[in-house]
């Protein structure tokens, strides 16, 4: 497979616009303060230079090295007029429209996968601005995992494609939510993206997981062939629903095999894909039953009682043609809960993982870009992991999203389930009669809405037929919307 070139040295061809104004506002600086011809930046190594952490976020496509570090001593006053400069333009709407935001952020708060963060659009003229909201916002999100198009990788199964470009982006928007999940449970919410190498093992074991070739365990061409009963397909545009049930069958097949190996887990937590109750009307609230968790943790802990790690993921239908705009508020409060890993949704075919809100507005990681395949080797720690982060937030308004969708929330414990439900069930209480999904502690025997072991992938199984489903016979709409 061939590397990505490291940003500094040479723009992608298929670099977006907010990059190229990123790269011409660099070279705009670096002209008012040169240096000799021998010892020339990169276009971009202006922000690197004169950024300092938390402002190091900018240099995630670069050399780990900063070329500032070999200036001469004549030019360190001149950068530090720089450095003052460009912290201000940080904290601006312009450094927001460079950034790709449609729109400058308000003084409203944004939350982030379960993190609130007090932005404020206006210029500051305090060096302490550099430790703001603002900056440590831009920094979280340049640290998650970004996941896009790629082209160059071995042929997906028998179907000579290889590239994903144009119909990949649920697969590529459900691989960034899972690499949260994980990012969480190995390295911790506050863990951020080092300036400098040799990274953490776990970063780079859970970048490895995702690569593009069956031999990486969360690839797309494993994730296709495991969601092939719930019509997964090379060339295919997928919908939130069938791409949840692929996760459970990847995750379960996994599980079987490296208990036949080595005993060795890959997939660190156990899996709930919550549904709604059979009596419901199609579209109906999924119900999470404590039980069905439990049961869950204990199957993953081998008949153990100890609970362990949770990944929930909630497939929603809420609305029609569109959304209905008495969910938004439900979904914009599901950020504010710690257990938050964002949605799985978008705009009507086409896919993002948006991970954070402000006002009525979603902010999102976008998988569209188009990326040379690359190949992260679990023991390099010195790898160039430049492609899996993106510095550009974009936006779109809640009320534009499609109906369906799905959330994602991962929970550490028996406390931090015990917290998730109390959360949910307030939500609930906000609902007004129409809630995001149900809490309840049990389920009746003649409610028995699954078995997360039955009928997951299973040769010669159809949507229709699954009793996890909610009973209207509709079954394959939900593969469709």
């Amino acid at each position: 497979m061939t590397s990505l070139p490291e940003r500094g040295e040479a723009p992608l061809p298929n670099s977006s616009p907010e990059e190229d104004a990123a790269a011409a506002v660099a070279s705009s600086s670096s002209s008012e303060h040169k240096e000799d011809s021998s010892s020339k930046q990169p276009k971009a190594s202006v922000l690197s230079c004169v950024f300092t952490p938390p402002f190091a976020i900018f240099e995630g496509q670069q050399d780990s090295t900063p070329p500032c570090e070999k200036k001469s001593p004549r030019s360190s006053s001149a950068s530090y007029g720089w450095s003052r400069i460009l912290r201000r333009f940080v904290g601006s709407s312009s450094m927001w429209r460079l950034l790709g935001c449609t729109r400058v952020l308000t003084s409203s708060d944004v939350w982030f996968l379960g993190k609130c963060y007090k932005v404020s659009p206006e210029e500051s003229t305090s060096d302490a601005d550099s430790d703001s909201d603002h900056a440590a916002f831009l920094e979280d999100f340049s640290s998650r995992i970004w996941i896009t198009y790629r082209k160059g990788f071995d042929a997906i199964s028998d179907s000579k494609l290889t590239s994903d470009v144009n119909w990949g982006c649920m697969v590529r928007s459900s691989q960034m939510l899972v690499a949260q999940a994980l990012v969480f449970h190995y390295l911790g919410r506050s863990w951020r993206k080092p300036p400098e190498k040799p990274y953490n093992p776990e970063y780079i074991g859970v970048l490895h997981l995702f690569g593009d070739s069956e031999a990486c365990a969360f690839s797309i061409h494993n994730l296709l062939q495991a969601g092939k009963s719930y019509g997964l397909a090379a060339g295919s545009w997928v919908g939130p629903y069938a791409m949840c049930r692929a996760w459970q069958t990847l995750i379960r097949t996994n599980r079987e095999q490296d208990a036949a190996a080595d005993g060795k887990e890959n997939f660190p937590m156990a899996l709930y894909v919550v549904s709604g109750d059979e009596d419901g009307e199609r579209g109906g609230a999924p119900v999470v039953c404590i039980d069905v968790a439990a049961q869950l943790c204990s199957d993953f802990n081998k008949g153990q009682s100890t609970w362990s790690p949770i990944l929930l993921l909630v497939p929603l239908v809420l609305g029609l043609d569109k959304i209905n705009p008495r969910y938004i508020p439900l979904l914009k409060e599901t950020f504010t809960f710690p257990q938050s890993l964002g949605i799985l949704g978008g705009r009507p075919g086409t896919s993002t993982y948006i991970a954070g809100v402000q006002d009525d507005r979603a902010l999102y990681l976008d998988p569209h870009e188009v990326q040379m395949a690359v190949h992260v080797a679990p023991d390099n720690l010195e790898a160039d992991t430049s492609s899996y982060h993106c510095s550009v937030v974009r936006d779109l308004a809640l009320d534009q999203i499609d109906p369906s969708l799905a959330i994602g929330f991962y929970c550490r414990g028996k406390d931090d389930f015990d917290d998730f439900c109390s959360r949910a069930s307030e939500l609930v209480e906000k609902a007004n009669g129409a809630p995001l999904f149900t809490v309840v502690q049990s389920i009746e025997p003649s409610k028995n809405m699954y078995n997360q072991d039955d009928g997951v992938g299973g040769s010669g199984s159809s949507m229709a037929n699954d009793d996890d489903l909610d009973g209207s016979g509709e079954a394959e709409e939900w593969q469709i919307l």
